[in-house]
């Protein structure tokens, strides 16, 4: 998935705003402007669009991680440089505090069937022989499940 659309659907299911994301990264030890923020939000046709980096995204994550579970004493978490969805999935999953039951039934409110073996895989480490890829389609459904489980009242934003 496009760093630029999984910020969209996090920042949709916690209705956050700009302010919300820039204390997020702050949070996180980084700064980021309204203008970046406003920037990594538009649609790919707009002139003004730019592309959320991984190491953007993961600076968000972070910070979204450190907000919602507390900042830990002593040294920041380094952003990744280069981020997969199984890192991104991972960040959520720490950040939303969640177990492999909880996955599974935010997976169930997208309607995706996934095992708890399947979800077990994608949090390997690559080189383990039981670890699985993260495809698109699995991050896809997972952000759709948060939006139903954070924001139950409203239609689930397509990215």
């Amino acid at each position: 998935m496009k760093n630029n659309d999984v910020l969209r659907s996090v920042r949709y299911a916690f209705d956050l705003s700009d302010s919300a994301m820039i204390a997020l990264c702050s949070t996180a030890d980084h700064q980021v402007t309204r203008g970046q923020v406003s920037d990594w939000l538009k649609k790919e046709d707009d002139p003004a669009f730019q592309n959320c980096s991984d190491r953007q995204l993961a600076i968000f994550l972070n910070g979204l991680i450190d907000q919602r579970r507390g900042k830990q004493e002593g040294r920041q978490l380094e952003p990744e440089q280069r981020l997969t969805n199984n890192i991104i999935l991972k960040k959520l999953k720490i950040a939303l505090d969640l177990k492999s039951e909880d996955i599974l039934e935010i997976m169930a409110l997208a309607q995706f069937s996934i095992s708890q073996h399947e979800i077990s895989a994608l949090f390997r480490k690559p080189d383990n022989k039981h670890y699985r890829l993260c495809k698109d389609q699995i991050l896809r459904n997972f952000l759709k499940g948060v939006q139903r489980k954070y924001r139950p009242n409203n239609p689930v934003a397509e990215t």
